[in-house]
């Protein structure tokens, strides 16, 4: 009981040192993180680049699909001609390859979307750090995200700055991209 007395009291000193500051005295925005993500031209051209991996890679594991199908097919018409154990051995060693493409596939995606996640989440820290030099620079007390996590559930349109950090993200990878091709043609 004297531990709620104690919390009740500190809340409420808190609460009355509080009372000087009011809500119209923060200033606030919002991001609308999905949107960034979308239009963000580093996450474009992640997104582009692992759209470009798999597709590859699909392609790849494709020729052996076909060349399974192929192989189905041609079992299909021998397995009569070649008798019945021969039919079972070969339907065993055709199972054998599908499930094995299977895996294949299973561990292509697996392994896509890790190295995917990783990047991402290398471009979510260097975006949360763009928020808090931007916010400390144009005096927020408050910058909120908006998206799939959303933690904002109304904000006039006059608080968003998603467009001013999309082109703050955009230009500061423009200009990272130019210092790294300047470093390849100096190595060269």
């Amino acid at each position: 009981m004297k531990k709620i007395i104690v919390c009740f009291a500190i809340a409420i000193a808190i609460v009355s040192c509080n009372k000087t500051t009011t809500a119209k005295d923060f200033k606030t925005a919002y991001i609308d993180t999905n949107k960034l993500l979308e239009e963000s031209t580093e996450a474009k051209d992640l997104k582009s680049k692992y759209e470009d991996i798999a597709g590859e890679k699909d392609s790849r594991l494709k020729v052996e699909v076909d060349k399974l199908e192929a192989e189905k097919k041609d079992f299909q018409a021998n397995a009569q001609k070649n008798g019945q154990a021969w039919a079972q051995q070969k339907y065993g060693e055709l199972q054998q390859r599908e499930q094995q493409l299977q895996y294949a596939q299973q561990s292509v995606i697996q392994q896509l979307q890790g190295q995917h996640g990783a990047e991402m989440d290398t471009i979510v820290a260097k975006y949360k750090k763009v928020f808090k030099e931007y916010g400390k620079k144009n005096g927020y007390d408050y910058v909120f995200g908006t998206g799939e996590s959303a933690n904002v559930l109304y904000a006039k349109d006059q608080y968003d700055i998603t467009k001013e950090i999309i082109k703050i993200v955009n230009d500061k990878y423009k200009s990272e991209g130019k210092k790294s091709e300047n470093k390849k043609s100096e190595s060269k």
